[in-house]
């Protein structure tokens, strides 16, 4: 890839033809601005991944170049990747809203680099400038306390990041409706290109207020009888105040399970955005002694995660909250792409253990953060871009989104469906592909451990699917003979006491296939022997019960 010196590069390394991992790039000459730093939770077909960061490569690479990483707002497809980029690049200066500052001061310490980082806040009035490039901000709405679009203004006009939005115009907690003031005026200085959200691209009306589900949610609550379990994200501050202003209007005391809730609510009590009474807010031990029509329980698990707090509680697993019949629990969300299965099943072991469960938008306790086709056309008409790029969003919505900017006066010629690590550059006499920046998925397991690594997740889907076979035998390579075995051992392919005669066949199989390895040299290797195992065993195998187990071959030679 070459930029020229009089263009504006513009490209993702993350958030393109996907639900997350959002991380926009703008680079003019030697400077870089990065905009989010998300993470994407794994589909089911990710064994033992936790969540899917982006490949930085490029960027540390060119880290010299790189003046700031900008925050739209605090969700994890915006923030969750933040440590691990800062663990390659310590020093990129980090400008976040005061909400999704404290989530990232968060992730930060928990990683242990929180002081060794460089962290500000910003406002929807804050100004950045560096030699030639400057960041400005303006404000928007969304599911979360303190959304902003960024615009990163160069010489040939201004990059503008919508982040995630809506327009509300009656949000809740005190939060100001959107800035279309600014969002005109950006448009009228000039936007070169505009970068939008394409969540919901194909959704034909205006998204439902965050106002109106909070009235029907508080309905809702306010007509339960019996215990309330009430989930949703933890960062969610807006259905959070909602379910503790009912809890208030009702007489209910509060008990918070979760760690990221604890954390999300202890951060909106010392930011100002919950008003939560003393005593509202009671521990385990109490809530389990307060009768059912005076208690509600706050916890994470909307997304259905095995270790979420809701899930425990499901499994019979909780160590202080068992499940109750005549429970209540509210789901307070929409499962994430991908998440679908493991909900629909903790929804169907709640409703076995006796409880209630009130979910989906058909009972309006959930609206979208994000903007419908109407919403998306008038943000193209404020900005007015010359160019513009659908992003945050799968294939499908992007190429919707582009329809849209067309119909709102974007030419066709000027609209760029793009992928991950695709480089469009801007110049004065137009537009092209200049090629691609390093891009792909890097894996993050249980234990945390970045870049597992494809070869490593593809084991595991060929143990979980074919099993594994374990072959051990011991040889003498120099006088070519095998002293013991071949012994087959079988996890999770076939059951050895029933098939007897399979093993049998395996076993001398795999006997001529270490003789005839000895045979061909004077001086066999190792390596070549295990190698002829693995592929003939695999293939014998296949023709026997149509399955690749993973073989390994564990050869002990005589010395």
């Amino acid at each position: 890839m070459r930029i020229k010196n009089n263009e504006v590069a513009v490209f993702a390394i993350g958030g393109l033809h996907e639900i997350g991992k959002n991380m926009y790039c703008v680079q003019y000459q030697d400077e870089i601005i990065i905009m989010d730093c998300g993470i994407k939770f794994p589909e089911d077909d990710l064994l033992g991944i936790n969540y899917v960061i982006s490949d930085y490569s490029y960027l540390v690479k060119n880290r010299k170049k790189i003046k700031a990483l900008v925050v739209s707002h605090g969700h994890e497809d915006h923030i969750g990747g933040i440590p691990f980029l800062l663990e390659k690049i310590p020093e990129i200066p980090v400008y976040a809203t005061p909400f999704a500052l404290a989530l990232i001061k968060g992730k930060l310490e928990e990683h242990g680099i929180l002081r060794t980082t460089e962290l500000h806040e910003e406002h929807e009035n804050t100004v950045l400038k560096f030699k030639k490039l400057s960041v400005s901000f303006f404000r928007t709405t969304h599911s979360i306390p303190d959304t902003l679009g960024i615009a990163v203004h160069t010489p040939l006009g201004a990059v503008v990041f919508t982040g995630d939005f809506k327009f509300d115009l009656t949000p809740v907690m005190n939060q100001p409706a959107p800035d279309f003031q600014k969002m005109a005026q950006i448009g009228n200085e000039g936007v070169l290109a505009l970068l939008s959200d394409s969540t919901n691209a194909e959704v034909s009306q205006f998204t439902k207020s965050e106002r109106f589900v909070a009235h029907s949610l508080h309905d809702i609550i306010t007509g339960i009888h019996g215990r309330i379990i009430f989930a949703t994200f933890a960062s969610n501050l807006y259905r959070v105040s909602t379910a503790i202003e009912a809890a208030i209007d009702t007489g209910r005391k509060v008990a918070i399970f979760g760690r990221s809730m604890e954390n999300g609510v202890q951060n909106g009590i010392d930011l100002g955005y919950l008003n939560v009474p003393e005593g509202l807010i009671v521990d385990s031990n109490e809530i389990n002694h307060t009768p059912a029509d005076e208690a509600m329980i706050l916890c994470t698990g909307s997304q259905g995660e095995p270790l979420a707090a809701l899930s425990r509680i499901a499994n019979g697993t909780h160590r202080q909250i068992s499940l109750q019949p005549g429970d209540t629990v509210i789901f307070s969300s929409n499962p994430i792409p991908g998440n679908t299965l493991s909900v629909n099943h903790l929804i169907n072991k709640l409703m076995e253990g006796g409880a209630n469960v009130i979910h989906g938008r058909v009972n309006n306790v959930h609206t979208s953060g994000h903007g419908g086709q109407e919403e998306l056309k008038m943000m193209v008409r404020l900005a007015k871009p010359k160019y513009m790029i659908p992003v945050h969003g799968e294939y499908r919505m992007q190429v919707v989104h582009t329809e849209l900017a067309q119909a709102a006066g974007v030419p066709e010629d000027h609209t760029f469906v793009l992928e991950n690590g695709e480089v469009v550059c801007f110049g004065p006499d137009g537009s092209r592909i200049a090629g691609h920046v390093p891009a792909g998925d890097v894996y993050v397991d249980t234990s945390g451990t970045a870049d597992v690594g494809n070869v490593v997740v593809h084991d595991r889907q060929v143990l979980s699917e074919d099993g594994l076979v374990v072959v051990v035998a011991t040889v003498d390579y120099k006088h070519k003979r095998v002293l013991a075995g071949p012994d087959v051992l079988s996890r999770g392919f076939v059951y050895m006491r029933e098939s007897t005669e399979l093993i049998s066949q395996a076993q001398k199989h795999i006997y001529h296939i270490i003789k005839s390895e000895m045979d061909k040299t004077d001086n066999p290797k190792d390596a070549v022997v295990r190698k002829a195992i693995v592929e003939n065993l695999s293939d014998f195998l296949y023709s026997k019960t149509k399955r690749r187990p993973m073989i390994l071959p564990m050869i002990v030679e005589k010395k």
